[in-house]
């Protein structure tokens, strides 16, 4: 009789992992700083320490490495972030759908996507889904392709919007479309008479290019290492509106997707000619989920509309 009781105290105290707790715990992992944790949250770095010791007290478990740098997960602190991420989605579904019980159609939906999707995105996507369904709401955020692949992995967000991801088991692509790269010069640059072009027939030219993190420069830099290139740039930067302006005011060229540049295209700002070498020719632009989440029914029906009438998607 001992023995069971004390297995059940030992089962109950190992519930230290209430929802308060576990957004605490995400910030600390997702800040990597118990100080910036808490000034997320408002609260005292000390009542954010203190939280975080509790939960490792009750687990028996240290969750962080304490470093001179802030913390970093442990292998037990990755279980829990993914339970705590577990328990931030499945309440966000119980959520719309008690929301949807009471006749209420008012929710968020939280998406990330590489700068150059951002107006296709929202001229092509959001603003026909919103008449729709003006009930929903949107946070949009930008970043390169690492970030939005971790963003999505993480929970941060319900849909991301990449170019030419890394595979990741943590995620799954809703639609893929091939989205080649492109040599983007001023309107009048000789190479644009090409029908297409090897990245080792331009990469002399002045350029401006992306930022490593982002999937365009991940190609970039493998072709022209596999072939012996170098690629010395006049600007690198994480903005694809400097490498657009760099080019519209007749500086050099840049190497961005077709959709990246479909405005001034159309104006007839800058000409485009696809790069032919085979991981370039066959980049794409992906819609990307977490693995195994179950996806609200809002999340489900603007990925559906998305995939439909976004240019990033439609073949």
């Amino acid at each position: 009789m001992e023995n069971k009781l004390t297995t059940v105290k030992a089962i109950g105290h190992m519930d230290p992992l209430d929802f308060k707790a576990l957004r605490i715990f995400l910030a600390v992992a997702r800040t990597g700083s118990i100080r910036s944790a808490g000034e997320q949250m408002a609260l005292a770095p000390s009542i954010v320490s203190r939280q975080i010791a509790d939960i490792e007290r009750n687990t028996g478990l240290p969750l962080f490495e304490r470093t001179s740098r802030g913390v970093r997960l442990t292998d037990a602190g990755h279980l829990v972030l993914e339970h705590a991420n577990r328990v931030r989605e499945d309440s966000a579904l119980l959520s719309e759908q008690l929301n949807r019980i009471k006749g209420l159609q008012q929710c968020t939906v939280r998406v990330s996507c590489g700068e150059g999707f951002l107006a296709d995105l929202i001229e092509h996507g959001v603003k026909s889904f919103s008449d729709v369904y003006p009930g929903v709401r949107f946070a949009i955020q930008t970043g390169n392709t690492d970030e939005v692949v971790d963003a999505v992995a993480n929970s941060d967000v319900d849909l991301g919007i990449a170019y030419n991801p890394t595979i990741d088991p943590r995620l799954r692509s809703l639609a893929i479309s091939r989205q080649p790269l492109c040599f983007v010069a001023p309107p009048k640059h000789k190479l644009l008479d090409h029908g297409s072009l090897r990245l080792e027939e331009c990469i002399g030219e002045p350029c401006a290019v992306l930022v490593r993190g982002h999937g365009v420069m991940q190609l970039l830099s493998r072709v022209a290492s596999d072939a012996g290139l170098a690629v010395a740039p006049v600007i690198e930067t994480p903005s694809i509106d400097v490498l657009r302006r760099f080019v519209m005011a007749g500086m050099g060229v840049t190497f961005l997707p077709r959709a990246s540049v479909t405005t001034e295209l159309a104006r007839g700002a800058v000409g485009a000619v696809e790069l032919s070498d085979s991981l370039l020719s066959s980049a794409s632009a992906h819609l990307l989920v977490k693995s195994r989440r179950r996806l609200p029914t809002s999340v489900e029906r603007l990925a559906g509309w998305l995939t439909d009438r976004m240019s990033a998607f439609r073949h």
